[in-house]
C-alpha cells in the first residue's frame, strides 16, 4: 500500500504514539503498546461507505415523533433501557466473565422471537452446539431465533442484510475481525472498526443492535474509550459470585434516565426478574443487633432499601484497619473522623469494618447518616430499633444535610413495613407525616444518636 505507515496503539485505552513506549501515559499500563497499521492509511475505505448520505435540513422540518419502543418481554430490562428498545439504537452490555450476559440476551431474544419476530444471535466465542445446549437449559428454543457463528465482520454484515432481522446481538464485539487490518481480533483497531461499521449499519437500517463487551481488571469495558461514546446506551452487568442476584445498571442512555437499575436472580433455568428488590436484600436481616441499620438509596427512579452493617472493635495493632464493602472507603474514613471529633468517640484506636449486605454498592451521599448510625450503634453496643430507617447526608462539622426524593424513600419504607424514618430536618419540615410512618427530623449527628440510640 502506497505511503503506508504504522503507529503504536495502547491495547488498553487506545492511546496513539509514533514510537514504542514501555508505559502508557494515558492509562498507566506497562507493556501495552502494539504496532498496527495507521488508521489514516486504510485500504479500501470510502467516505460514502460510512456516511449516511443525508442532506442538511431545517430543524423545523424534522419529524420528532418517536416510534413505539420494542417490548423485550422483561420488565426489569425495559426499565433499564428507559421503557423498551428504541428502533435503530445500539446498546453496549459489559460485565465480568460468566456473570450472565449471554444468558440474559438469549432470554431476551427468545421472548422477542416468541412474539413473532426474527432475531439474530451472532457468536464469535461459542459453537452452535454450545448455544443450543444453553438455550435448552433456559428454555429459549424458538424458530425465529437464528444463530450465526462467525467472526468475520464482512460476513456478519452480509448475513444481516440477507436475513433482515428485527434485533441483532453481537457476542462479543472483541471477537469481530475485519480483513482491512492486519491486527489481531480484540485489538483497539479491530474493535473500533467493527463497532463503527455495525453501528452505522444499524442506524441506516433501523435494526436495534446489542454489543457484548469484555471488561478490564478495573471493571471498565475493554477497548477504546470512544466505543462508549459511539453507542446510545451503556449497561453494566454487576454481581457477586457469592450471591445469586444480578444488577444491570445504565450508566449512559440517550433515550432514558441514567443510573437506572434492573434486578435479576440467577437460577438453574436462567435469570429471573426480581419485582421487589428491597424485600430480597432485607430478607435475612437480623433483629435487635448492634451495628445494623436500614437505609433508602435511590437507584435511578427506584428507591431501594438495603442494610448497612458495621463492626467497631479495639485494634490489636498500631494502625487501626478500615475495611469497607459496598460504600466508598474515603467516605467512611471521613464519617469516622466526624464521629471522633464531634461526638467524642475514640475511633482512632478501633478497627472499623462496614458492609452493605447483599453485595449492593451505594454511591450517593444519602447513605452517610445510616453509616454514622451503624458505626455509633456498634461502638456503643446499642441496637437500633428494627422498624427504623435512616437516610441523609453528613457534613464535616456534623450537620445533617437534605437529600432528594424524600417522599419516594418514605413511601418505600412504609410499603416494607417500617414505622419510623429519621431524615434531615430540612426534609421533614416539608413532609406531611402519615399515620403509619413517624418522620423524625435531625439537624446534627449528635441529635441522631440521641434519637436513634
Amino acid at each position: 500500500m502506497k505511503n503506508a505507515r504504522t503507529v503504536f496503539l495502547c491495547q488498553e485505552c487506545g492511546h496513539r504514539s509514533p514510537k514504542w513506549m514501555g508505559r502508557c501515559p494515558s492509562c498507566g499500563l506497562w507493556n501495552s503498546f502494539a504496532e498496527e497499521l495507521d488508521t489514516v492509511d486504510r485500504a479500501g475505505t470510502e467516505v460514502g461507505d460510512r456516511g449516511f448520505g443525508s442532506r442538511p435540513v431545517s430543524i423545523d422540518a424534522i419529524d420528532a415523533h418517536e416510534k413505539g419502543r420494542m417490548d423485550t418481554g422483561m420488565g426489569e430490562f425495559n426499565r433499564v433501557l428507559g421503557g423498551g428498545l428504541v428502533i435503530g439504537s445500539t446498546v453496549l452490555l459489559g460485565g465480568d466473565p460468566g456473570i450472565g450476559k449471554s444468558t440474559l440476551l438469549l432470554q431476551v431474544l427468545h421472548r422477542l422471537a416468541a412474539a413473532g419476530l426474527t432475531v439474530l444471535y451472532v457468536s464469535g466465542e461459542e459453537s452452535a452446539r454450545q448455544i443450543r445446549l444453553r438455550a435448552e437449559r433456559i428454555g429459549a428454543l424458538s424458530p425465529g431465533l437464528v444463530v450465526l457463528v462467525e467472526v468475520s465482520l464482512g460476513a456478519v454484515i452480509t448475513q444481516i442484510e440477507v436475513l433482515r432481522p428485527s434485533v441483532v446481538v453481537i457476542d462479543s464485539v472483541q471477537t469481530m475481525y475485519s480483513d482491512t487490518y492486519s491486527s489481531a481480533p480484540g485489538s483497539v483497531t479491530q474493535v473500533r472498526e467493527a463497532s463503527e461499521k455495525l453501528i452505522v449499519h444499524s442506524k441506516k437500517t433501523g435494526i436495534p443492535l446489542f454489543l457484548v463487551g469484555h471488561v478490564t481488571k478495573d471493571g471498565s469495558i475493554a477497548g477504546p474509550r470512544v466505543l462508549e461514546h459511539m453507542v446510545d446506551t451503556v449497561l453494566y452487568f454487576e454481581g457477586d459470585s457469592g450471591h445469586d442476584f444480578r444488577i444491570i445498571r445504565a450508566v449512559k442512555n440517550r433515550f432514558g434516565p441514567t443510573n437506572e437499575i434492573g434486578v435479576f436472580e440467577m437460577r438453574d433455568r436462567g435469570l429471573v426478574e426480581v419485582d421487589n428488590p428491597s424485600a430480597l436484600f432485607l430478607s435475612e436481616r437480623p433483629r435487635g443487633v448492634a451495628g445494623s441499620v436500614v437505609t433508602a438509596a435511590m437507584e435511578g427512579s427506584r428507591p431501594l432499601l438495603v442494610e448497612v452493617q458495621s463492626l467497631v472493635s479495639e485494634t490489636n495493632f498500631g494502625i487501626p484497619r478500615r475495611t469497607t464493602i459496598g460504600v466508598d472507603h474515603n467516605r467512611v474514613s471521613l464519617l469516622a473522623a466526624v464521629l471522633d471529633r464531634v461526638c467524642g468517640f475514640n475511633l482512632s484506636g478501633h478497627d472499623i469494618f462496614i458492609n452493605v449486605a447483599g453485595g449492593v454498592k451505594i454511591g450517593e451521599p444519602a447513605a452517610d447518616l445510616a453509616a454514622v448510625a451503624s458505626l455509633a450503634s456498634s461502638y456503643l453496643k446499642r441496637p437500633i430499633d428494627s422498624g427504623t430507617i435512616v437516610f441523609g447526608e453528613v457534613g464535616l462539622t456534623g450537620e445533617v444535610r437534605g437529600v432528594g426524593q424524600v417522599e419516594s424513600r418514605i413511601k418505600e419504607a412504609e410499603r416494607m413495613g417500617f414505622t419510623r424514618c429519621i431524615v434531615p430536618r430540612s426534609a421533614s419540615e416539608g413532609f406531611s407525616a402519615g399515620k403509619v410512618v413517624d418522620v423524625a427530623g435531625v439537624s446534627t449527628v449528635g441529635e441522631l444518636i440521641d434519637r436513634a440510640l
